[in-house]
């Protein structure tokens, strides 16, 4: 039997307003719903949370498709490949040569800025050496990313040990993601840093489509190929160390975020890079409120979130879904 219904087509546009008012909504619900007595109190700590969630999410999301376009690859992400690892492995070095106290002592704006230019540093160096120095290919380049990323973890695994159990217990909270025990004196700095990178790539915008066609065909259209990938994993490790110094490292979300936001809104920069933002918030904030105010904090948002992300990022590989 043929149906006589008109077959409706949203369009990307319409999807895209949909998640931002979602997004939006998530936020209101969180902050607004459940004022105590005391609410000034209460909603000035909500607001730090809802910054520092919606900070990570776009970090996190944008940093994801943009590594995602210059590798042509759906399943990796920059923890996937290592880039948090850089972050636990500052801390436990710290730890293990200098002691536990300057990480504890230490005012956390100048953590925060020791943290992010060592970051920034070893990734970008890393990246420049082998794809500017070197011109070894995109795909060459990957895998000494993974091989690096699972030498940090495994060098950072052995140090652990043989810390003791204090110092231990210390580097287990620093890196561990949390996004409600944010330092308000770090929102202000990242907000800056995030939007910098993110308004770095609207010159380069048009070229970003241009690289979902693979290497050759966007030199063939006239994309400087080489100059274009350094400053988008310029900007992808300024948004990585940002948002990992300020919540921690969280490996699987930007992966969930991304692919979500293609299935909505397409491959389009204009479109999946702002999407992205909308989902990760929705994810964040929607997950916070439901785990305060339904589950009664029975487990942490990261913990899920990872969980979730992990059992997406297998069925993308036994699907072989990811190009």
């Amino acid at each position: 039997m043929i149906s006589v219904l008109p077959t409706v087509r949203v369009s990307a546009r319409v999807r895209l307003t949909v998640l931002a008012g979602l997004a939006l909504l998530a936020i209101a619900l969180y902050l607004f719903t459940d004022l105590p007595g005391e609410w000034e109190y209460a909603l000035g700590l909500r607001w730090r949370t809802v910054a520092g969630m919606t900070i990570a999410a776009a970090a996190v999301g944008v940093a994801t498709i943009l590594f995602q376009t210059i590798t042509a690859n759906r399943i990796l992400t920059p923890g996937i490949m290592g880039f948090d690892s850089v972050f636990m492995t500052i801390q436990v070095l710290t730890a293990f040569l200098i002691g536990p106290a300057i990480l504890v002592s230490a005012p956390p704006l100048i953590s925060w800025v020791v943290e992010l230019v060592l970051m920034i540093g070893a990734i970008v160096g890393l990246y420049w050496w082998l794809f500017v120095r070197r011109s070894l290919d995109l795909h060459v380049i990957v895998l000494a990313g993974l091989v690096l990323g699972v030498l940090f973890r495994s060098v950072t695994a052995f140090l652990q040990r043989l810390l003791d159990p204090d110092t231990f217990a210390i580097i287990q909270n620093l890196t561990f993601a949390s996004f409600t025990s944010i330092d308000r004196e770090l929102l202000l700095p990242t907000t800056v840093l995030v939007a910098a990178a993110i308004g770095s790539l609207w010159p380069i915008r048009t070229s970003l489509d241009v690289l979902t066609l693979g290497e050759t065909t966007a030199i063939s259209l006239g994309v400087e190929h080489r100059r274009v990938v350094m400053h988008v994993v310029v900007a992808i490790a300024a948004m990585v160390a940002a948002s990992t110094a300020l919540v921690g490292p969280v490996t699987f979300f930007g992966l969930l975020v991304a692919n979500l936001a293609y299935g909505a809104v397409g491959h389009r920069h204009m479109r999946s890079v702002p999407a992205s933002i909308a989902i990760g918030t929705i994810a964040l904030v929607g997950g916070q409120l439901i785990l305060d105010r339904v589950l009664g904090f029975g487990t942490e948002l990261p913990v899920v979130i990872e969980f979730v992300g992990g059992l997406f990022f297998i069925v993308l590989v036994l699907t072989g879904k990811a190009r």
